[in-house]
């Protein structure tokens, strides 16, 4: 059945990785799917017409063909393949990165944006265990953290968002004592972000307010805007710090700098940067066009100008900024987005990020291509 339509929603109006570690060296690039030798130059339209296409999201605009039978054959192989990496007591990692939080939700995000949630679906299983690990990690003062942790903020921020997934999309039926658990674990895990944003407005690796980076940053926001959507009470000056700083980070490119102080522009965060305003409720703003023009210029799937460094988190991030923008800017990116993807993924139905593992990549790779099926609420404005 086409699901192009489909939404599972639950959202407010208003405002309502991975970059797991920013040190990681790149990674390979895959044997099999070498960008072109000499890239396609970007087109150029000019910047006032396409912030006009693009002012509402691709939510209730589809494109024609957006799902594909090759997509739909990609996504069945490539959530197969993560269904058999979850370890017995329901974590998600490989490599250095096992029983990783952050890979965890990630995962089970991936099979929540199928439709599958605690208690339905042919992955609900596979969703429930990962909650119960993630409820199982959760410290008195409200961080998601496993015994594994890798700057535990990433963590907490993606587990928050999780988290504010489940409970949005099951809220009112199944597991009363597990919607409960969800419920007190997601509180308290907005309470320690609103407590731990330092004053500049961002956040950091660590869960004390001291510095801040726009990576760790966007994984706060969506947390936050996930919880929101869900019911749960946020904090409107938190959010308006979040803007400040995040629009601090911007440089005249259109891209973001990694800190205040660290100047050049990359573009996976740069595509962070850009949803962390969408999901911060910000939606027709020069700041967003300067940031997506950025992308298309840095980025655009099928021309070869994107570095492999934090390829999949860049990806990501970008996929759901062209989504929210809509219009000309979602027209052009997911096509190209798609078949960039699709080509790369191995014969497991796994995609390969050497430095971080496969099942953080896989998890990736599915969150970009299954956004047309529009079942997850953060992706709604």
């Amino acid at each position: 059945m086409n699901r192009t339509l489909a939404s599972i929603a639950v959202m407010a109006s208003g405002w309502g990785c991975c970059a797991l570690g920013q040190d990681l060296p790149p990674a390979p690039p895959a044997s099999s799917a070498t960008p072109p030798a000499e890239p396609a130059q970007p087109r150029r339209e000019p910047l006032s017409d396409i912030a006009i296409q693009g002012r509402d999201s691709a939510q209730n605009n589809a494109l024609e063909n957006e799902i594909t039978p090759e997509l739909d054959e990609a996504i069945s192989r490539g959530l197969a393949y993560l269904s058999q990496q979850q370890n017995a007591d329901g974590s998600f990692g490989d490599l250095r990165y096992e029983r990783n939080i952050a890979i965890t939700a990630l995962a089970c995000l991936a099979f929540m944006a199928d439709g599958n949630v605690p208690g339905r679906g042919v992955y609900a299983e596979h969703v429930q265990k990962g909650l119960e690990f993630v409820l199982a990690n959760v410290a008195e003062n409200g961080l998601l953290a496993s015994d594994a942790a890798n700057g535990p903020m990433y963590g907490h921020g993606f587990a928050t968002l999780f988290l504010g997934e489940v409970y949005g999309m099951t809220a009112g039926g199944g597991d009363t004592r597990l919607a409960q658990r969800t419920h007190e674990a997601l509180v308290k895990a907005v309470r320690l972000i609103e407590s731990t944003q330092n004053d500049q407005g961002g956040w950091r690796y660590n869960p004390v307010p001291y510095d801040a980076d726009v990576s760790v940053t966007i994984c706060q926001v969506m947390g936050l805007r996930s919880a929101r959507n869900a019911g749960i009470e946020v904090s409107r000056d938190t959010i308006d710090r979040a803007v400040t700083y995040v629009r601090q980070c911007q440089n005249p490119d259109g891209g973001f700098k990694y800190q205040l102080d660290v100047g050049a522009s990359a573009w996976p965060r740069s595509a962070a940067g850009v949803a962390a305003l969408y999901y911060a409720g910000i939606y027709e703003d020069e700041s967003l066009n300067r940031g997506l023009s950025y992308l298309n210029m840095s980025a655009m799937p099928g021309t070869g100008r994107a570095p492999r460094t934090h390829y999949f988190y860049g990806h990501y991030y970008a996929i759901q900024a062209m989504y929210l923008a809509g219009g000309e800017w979602w027209a052009r990116w997911w096509p190209a987005a798609r078949e960039e993807l699709l080509v790369q993924q191995l014969d497991t139905g796994a995609w390969d990020d050497r430095s971080v593992g496969p099942t953080y990549s896989t998890a990736m790779g599915l969150l970009v291509l299954q956004m047309p099926k529009r079942y997850l609420p953060i992706f709604q404005k």
